[in-house]
């Protein structure tokens, strides 16, 4: 057993799953090739798997992948950190729960997602205030705030572990930069939505909220590498540097 709790059997599986994840989690970018009809500067990523787009089940179908791979490379990691006491760090802890529910709850997102896109049409806007749609766009506010909540508590609490216990040292070494990236986006999408709710335009809420799906998806590709990298021997690890 390794000190940061995962065998080579189980670390192979987590570092597979986690970038797999990162892959999935990326398949907006098909919106550059796509004709989806939204423009990404100003539209919520989700607004891509609304149920009146003609590409939503494409979405959605991309995104509840990119969550039951998150939601299974973590819980396995987890698990395996929960087996054994002396690699219980509790920054390791929260940072894989975190990653669990991120997945969790992005999965569940595919499963709620909006009738229609409310920075794009004003009439869904309208009915939105209203209170005149679906449940599950209240729904899919909840799952998406909880898969960015676990997201940035995954992406924080493992780059901390890595630096404070000496694991995965790629992650160690890059994952800070992308933690500051990922709050700063974080940031302009919280703001840019406050203005939109408050009838104030989006303000490049679309750009923001990209940019924040990205730098996750970069970090959990980072992350897979890194638990990659720590699995192999000490021999092959020189051979490859």
């Amino acid at each position: 057993m390794s000190p940061h709790g995962l065998s080579l059997r189980t670390a192979w599986p987590v570092a597979v799953l986690i970038g797999l994840a990162g892959a999935a989690y990326t398949a907006w970018v098909l919106e550059v090739v796509l004709s989806t009809g939204l423009n990404p500067i100003e539209t919520y990523v989700s607004e891509l798997a609304a149920q009146d787009q003609p590409l939503g089940g494409l979405f959605r179908a991309t995104d509840f992948t990119a969550g039951l791979l998150a939601f299974a490379g973590a819980l396995t990691a987890l698990l395996g950190l929960l087996r054994h006491a002396a690699s219980r760090r509790p920054w390791a802890v929260v940072g894989w729960a975190g990653v669990t529910l991120f997945g969790a709850a992005t999965a569940a997102d595919a499963w709620l997602p909006l009738s229609c896109t409310p920075t794009a049409d004003p009439g869904c806007a309208a009915r939105e205030t209203a209170g005149l749609v679906p449940a599950t766009h209240q729904a899919h506010a909840i799952s998406s705030s909880l898969a960015m909540t676990g997201a940035l508590t995954g992406v924080v609490a493992l780059t901390v572990a890595a630096r404070r216990y000496g694991w995965f040292a790629p992650l160690a070494r890059y994952g800070p930069a992308l933690v500051v990236l990922e709050l700063l986006a974080t940031v302009w999408t919280l703001s840019a939505i406050a203005l939109f709710t408050a009838g104030r335009g989006t303000w490049a809420l679309g750009a923001g909220q990209r940019l924040q799906v990205l730098f996750v998806a970069l970090w959990l590709g980072l992350l897979a590498y890194s638990v990659h990298k720590e699995r192999l021997p000490p021999a092959r690890k020189a051979h490859r540097r």
